[in-house]
């Protein structure tokens, strides 16, 4: 097998995270204080796949152009390519035909994060060659995602949200393609919502006698669209954290698994991890819990917090009551005023300024 190429797609609106992704494209929202966007480059790398397409959409292509660059800085290409509006994956990849060419790829969802990356699942699709190789992962409700039916180790049919499930096997945002996909994707009609659903481009391929194979995931998996989906891969990624202190304590305490980046002071503060301080961050007389990002430049002062997503620039003084399974957009002030102490929780988009009843 040729040379793999791998396309990322990094296009639509972000809806079910506004207002954070009102003024910011939704890859670009940091977990573990790296944005989601950078952890799929880094995979399609470590796997080997080092010439790289990312499909943008008109509204935030510039800040993802700005965000990853030309790619040198993951020892990669990067091709941008414009989707003019969210006709669906299966339009998306037809975009990106000149620059795939007739190479095989990786079709990566950039708001997807995959714990064990990509290097397995690449070996496999050379070994075996399929025309497609689609990633499987158990869930609970079946009935909210895309279903694959098996028989044996071959894909037989893929059912979108179906009433009732043929197993409990839905597709993970990851694919891997032969060039053949190009014509399946050109055969099929779009959907009820108007977008060409690469489920029927790969049941066209299924219906042509081609051969797709299913992997199982093992390790997590996660599409970070909504809020809780987010906190919950930020989650996971500190499970893996390993320490290091680079930045200055006084009369501070930092228990367990814990990243200070260079240029964070931490003043009469206990850390508690897993939980990760970005650069130039300066917080004193807190708390900060497991599970917990702090970007750069944010500024903590007698508040407590945990399971929660800063981003950079932010400030958040004296609040009454511990602040949890939130994220705070860019240059987001959250301060006391006055009012009794209640329960915190906020999804807050860039530059908003919150005073706490």
């Amino acid at each position: 097998m040729e040379q793999l190429k791998g396309l990322i797609l990094s296009g639509g609106a972000g809806t079910r995270l506004r207002p954070i992704t009102h003024t910011s494209a939704k890859q670009l929202v940091p977990v573990a204080n790296k944005p989601v966007l950078f952890y799929g480059i880094e995979a399609l790398v470590e796997a080997g796949i080092t010439e790289i397409g990312i499909i943008i959409a008109p509204e935030t292509g510039d800040e993802i152009r700005e965000a990853a660059g030309d790619g040198s800085g993951f020892g990669a290409s990067i091709t941008y390519i414009e989707q003019e509006a969210p006709l669906g994956l299966a339009h998306a990849l037809l975009m990106a035909e000149a620059f795939l060419g007739q190479s095989p790829f990786v079709m990566y969802l950039g708001d997807n994060l995959l714990r064990n990356g990509l290097v397995e699942l690449v070996a496999t699709f050379r070994e075996s060659e399929p025309e497609a190789l689609i990633l499987l992962t158990p869930v609970p409700d079946a009935s909210s995602y895309g279903v694959a039916e098996l028989d044996g180790d071959r894909v037989v049919k893929l059912v979108e949200k179906p009433e009732d499930p043929p197993s409990d096997l839905a597709l993970v945002g990851v694919y891997m393609f032969g060039p053949e996909i190009f014509a399946a994707a050109r055969s099929i009609e779009p959907s009820a919502r108007g977008e060409l659903e690469i489920t029927d481009a790969i049941d066209a391929l299924i219906e042509g006698g081609k051969r797709v194979e299913p992997h199982i995931v093992r390790g997590w998996w996660k599409d970070t669209g909504r809020l809780e989906d987010m906190l919950e891969a930020n989650r996971l990624v500190l499970e893996d954290l390993e320490s290091r202190s680079d930045g200055e304590l006084i009369d501070s305490k930092v228990e367990g698994r814990v990243v200070i980046e260079a240029g964070a002071k931490l003043e009469r503060t206990t850390v508690r991890g897993p939980a990760i301080i970005g650069a130039g961050a300066h917080i004193s007389d807190s708390y900060v819990g497991p599970y917990t990002a702090i970007d750069r430049d944010v500024i903590i002062a007698g508040s407590e917090i945990e399971h929660s997503i800063v981003l950079a620039g932010s400030r958040i003084r004296d609040l009454p009551a511990r602040m949890e399974a939130s994220l705070l957009g860019k240059g987001v002030t959250v301060e006391r005023s006055l009012g009794m102490p209640k329960t915190l929780r906020f999804l807050v988009g860039d530059h908003a300024d919150i005073g706490i009843p």
